[in-house]
């Protein structure tokens, strides 16, 4: 399956292709199709938003899940990383085990900064949004402000798509998506179609040389909870996407070149509800286990139970020792007689790695790798 790819060459003046439009169109999207679509999608989230307000501990659902939309939407970019890879490596003290587990750390530590600088403020703002991609990307760049760039097919070569080339032109398209995103009285569209036009939007503005997808779906979901929509960024959009990868990149393409706005919109609202749906029966699946976790912990490890405890191994699927002192305040040795009670138990499985030990929650592990399933 063929990628696009964004190319530079700054010595090549390119004309866009496609004129972008100022926010709110000036058709009409909400067809007959897209509404009923949006009432199913409409249902799936809001249920999805009950499902995770009964976990008795939110931060459970944002490490655990952001994480793995991090792994998936840097998928879409080929960039590959293995569970293994992720969860051995650790950004709080720089150890990554791969360039492709670093990248994903990095988004999820965008995604988790947007986050909170949207429950904070209300507002999802381009100087947020560039301080996202600044994260991803490791640079303050900002908005392309060079020309020549191009999305091409990387297998063919082919430009499939030439984005606006003049800085001015990108930060007045910017500054009319910030609008539209946040002034609710430029547009009465149910929030679901207007994050589809926005995504897109933003994706054909191609505000940035790099980083532009990741930075694009991290929009989407910081986008639902300042609508209220969501209380935590937990939404797996970006592994539907992954999935149909082919048909993503054909219907952003077919808007630019035919205006059929109605094919991508149902294409994005379907996966809201398939994707809100899939993630409802993993958190019912993370809470079921957490229950027989505990209940083990409590009946047959005397001493060893506590609700940190317990948090720690949901939160942190790969705990290490010293990062178990650090959350539980406690010694190393009662830290270690605790997670080796837990091995014996066959709660966790230790496994050495270079000079650490692992203690893997194993059963969240192939929660979280046969989501498909669900």
């Amino acid at each position: 399956m063929a990628n696009i790819t964004t190319v530079r060459d700054a010595h090549t003046p390119l004309t866009p292709t496609y004129i972008l439009p100022t926010l709110p169109l000036e058709s009409n999207v909400e067809t007959t199709a897209v509404l009923k679509a949006t009432r199913a999608a409409s249902r799936a989230l809001g249920e999805l938003k009950g499902v995770a307000v009964s976990m008795p501990n939110q931060s459970i659902l944002v490490s655990t899940l952001s994480l793995q939309e991090a792994k998936d939407s840097s998928a879409i970019e080929n960039i590959i990383t293995t569970n293994d890879e992720l969860y051995q490596s650790d950004l709080r003290t720089g150890y990554f085990t791969s360039t492709a587990a670093k990248e994903v750390h990095l988004y999820a530590a965008a995604l988790r900064h947007g986050y909170e600088q949207v429950k904070g403020s209300g507002l999802l703002t381009n100087r947020l949004i560039k301080d996202m991609q600044a994260m991803l990307e490791g640079n303050n760049a900002g908005f392309r402000s060079q020309s020549g760039t191009a999305l091409k097919n990387d297998q063919t070569g082919q430009v499939v798509y030439t984005p606006p080339q003049d800085l001015a032109a990108i930060e007045g398209h910017m500054q009319n998506l910030e609008v539209f995103i946040n002034d609710t009285s430029v547009c009465d569209w149910d929030p679901l179609v207007k994050m589809a036009v926005i995504h897109h939007q933003f994706e054909s503005i191609h505000p940035f040389f790099d980083g532009n997808g990741r930075t694009g779906r991290i929009i989407n979901v910081l986008y639902l909870v300042q609508q209220g929509l969501l209380n935590t960024p937990i939404l797996y959009l970006s592994r539907y996407i992954n999935r149909h990868k082919q048909d993503y990149y054909r219907l952003l393409q077919a808007v630019r070149d035919h205006g059929v706005w109605e094919e991508w919109v149902l294409f994005i609202l379907r996966g809201v509800e398939q994707t809100a749906l899939q993630t409802i029966r993993l958190i019912e699946q993370i809470r079921t286990l957490m229950q027989h976790h505990k209940q083990a912990m409590r009946t047959q490890m005397s001493g060893v139970y506590s609700q940190d405890l317990l948090n720690l191994l949901f939160s942190h699927p790969y705990t290490k020792i010293a990062h178990a002192e650090e959350i539980l305040s406690k010694s190393r040795p009662t830290v270690t007689k605790y997670l080796d009670a837990l091995a014996a138990g066959g709660l966790l499985h230790k496994t050495r790695v270079g000079r650490e030990n692992y203690y893997i929650n194993t059963d969240l592990m192939e929660c979280l790798a046969n989501v498909h399933d669900l």
